[in-house]
């Protein structure tokens, strides 16, 4: 029994292909091999074709199940894997918006997550309807998320906006070509600002006060959970059988959670790219006073068990390590690098880094304070000093956002990642343990096998998710020491950020 997953990002599409009972991923691939292109008309616009996602979801398909059909590849007494395919499910870039008509056609680009014009809307929003309320019913402002970017169309481009029978997500399009039914999920309309916690409905107020009929919002389905069948038309495309049910879906970030196995209080998944990304589970409803972090209905939130998922991105991450590559040390690789900074102890001998010199901070309120070097002594301090309080700073920015997420309940148990980017370091992960006092696990998997397994999960395939990740493979485990010793550089840090 093979479930398909599929990953919409805004550089490219992945589809994978996971074997049900091993866990294993068989086959999987991504189109287009170049960045996919972003359109930007206007400074801060960020804008995609959804039928672009969805020709790109074909052609990674269509490559996978060939990859599949190697024997050498995968061993299956039956060489059509895709006759196997039992369920599929979507992972997609958030926050982004797609208006279709009644005849389900798009009536314009998707606004994607990183575009930036409805800033503005959501700051008046914000105000209008007070602080207090929105925090309190939405655990958010609106600020650039999918509702702002829907009044900002009817605000300017109001011929469009009368033309729009749905508006949706990434993940609702995809669901919707290969199901023709136009559905999304709390999870979903909670990335959105789209859904009220308090109430437990779409946010009526927030559309009332926009002027946005409520009817341009999709039916809400279960995350995990029949959510349409696979069109004879999608089938033909995609090279499948028809009548194979979509049954999970989930915005990029809860879904690397539950890839990760990240289901429970306490437990949080993270990435290190060139940005860095903590994703925290609690099981209240809680909101940050600051607005530094964003909390969602994580993948298995209900109103009488509300699982949240508590996000924070933090622009300077491996940008400041790959800075110090290319400017620092250009002539070491990257773990040369790090065994270099191994040589200057916990704490870089009293040298810190503040990360922040890849734009304004949400965690930071928004300020963009830029990176800084404090403490460095030119007769006491070397490279190698250098070289490890950037990866400590960068850990320690992941904890001032750790700390928020305490002060919103959350009992920092386990920290789970990929065995990717900066987890690959040894300082890196080894300081992230020490100051945190978690156990961090690195597991081998990604954003469209966790969106496979998702689906088992949801036909039923699956009992429960823990069951879906059961088969987890676990490549290291990272056990906190010398605990006193980071949070002394830790402490010493943020009294420098501070003040």
């Amino acid at each position: 029994m093979i479930l398909l997953g599929f990953d919409i990002g805004s550089s490219s599409v992945k589809a994978s292909l996971v074997e049900a009972e091993s866990g294993q991923c068989i086959a999987s691939a991504f189109y287009p091999k170049q960045e996919a292109p972003i359109l930007s008309h206007q400074a801060g616009w960020a804008e995609q074709d959804p039928e672009q996602w969805w020709n790109y979801a074909q052609a990674a398909l269509r490559e996978a199940l060939a990859k599949s059909s190697n024997p050498q590849i995968f061993k299956s007494s039956n060489p059509q894997i895709s006759n196997n395919i039992a369920a599929i499910g979507i992972s997609y870039q958030m926050h982004g918006l797609v208006c279709v008509d009644k005849n389900r056609q798009v009536l314009r680009p998707a606004i994607i997550w990183c575009d930036s014009r409805a800033v503005p809307y959501g700051e008046e929003a914000y105000r209008a309807l007070g602080e207090d309320y929105c925090r309190t019913h939405y655990l958010n402002s609106p600020g650039n998320f999918t509702a702002a970017k829907l009044a900002w169309v009817k605000q300017n481009e109001p011929d469009l906006y009368a033309r729009i029978d749905k508006i949706m997500l990434p993940g609702d399009y995809i669901a919707m070509r290969l199901t023709g039914e136009a559905v999304t999920t709390v999870s979903g309309l909670s990335e959105g600002i789209l859904w009220d916690f308090k109430e437990g409905t779409p946010a009526y107020a927030l559309l009332e006060h926009y002027g946005i009929d409520p009817s341009l919002l999709c039916e809400t389905k279960p995350t995990f959970g029949i959510q349409g069948t696979v069109t004879r038309e999608a089938a033909e495309l995609l090279g499948i059988p028809a009548g194979i049910p979509v049954s999970y879906r989930a915005g990029d970030q809860p879904n690397n959670a539950l890839s990760l196995g990240v289901l429970h209080a306490g437990e949080i998944a993270s990435t290190a790219g060139t940005s860095g990304v903590v994703y925290g589970v609690i099981d209240q409803v809680a909101k940050d006073p600051l607005s530094r972090v964003n909390p969602f209905a994580h993948v298995n939130y209900t109103p009488a068990d509300p699982r949240l998922g508590v996000l924070l991105c933090i622009n300077g991450t491996g940008i400041l390590n790959s800075w110090m590559h290319r400017h620092v040390a250009p002539e070491l690789t990257y773990t040369q690098m790090n065994d270099e900074a191994a040589q200057a102890p916990i704490g870089s001998a009293g040298v810190s880094i503040l990360p922040f010199g890849n734009g304004a901070e949400r965690m930071l309120c928004n300020e963009e304070r830029g990176c800084s070097v404090h403490g460095l002594s030119f007769t006491q301090h070397t490279r190698a000093h250098l070289l490890r309080a950037a990866q400590e700073g960068i850990v320690f920015s992941f904890m001032y956002g750790i700390e928020i997420m305490q002060q919103m309940g959350l009992h920092v148990t386990t920290i789970h990642a990929g065995n990717a980017n900066m987890f690959l370091s040894p300082i890196f992960r080894e300081t992230l343990a020490g100051v945190s006092g978690a156990t961090i696990l690195l597991h081998d998997t990604d954003g469209a096998a966790g969106a496979a397994k998702g689906a088992g999960v949801g036909a039923g395939i699956y009992k429960t998710p823990e069951d879906a990740f059961r088969t987890l493979k676990t490549l290291a485990t990272i056990r906190p020491d010398h605990q006193a010793d980071y949070r002394e550089a830790y402490e010493r840090w943020k009294r420098l950020l501070e003040n």
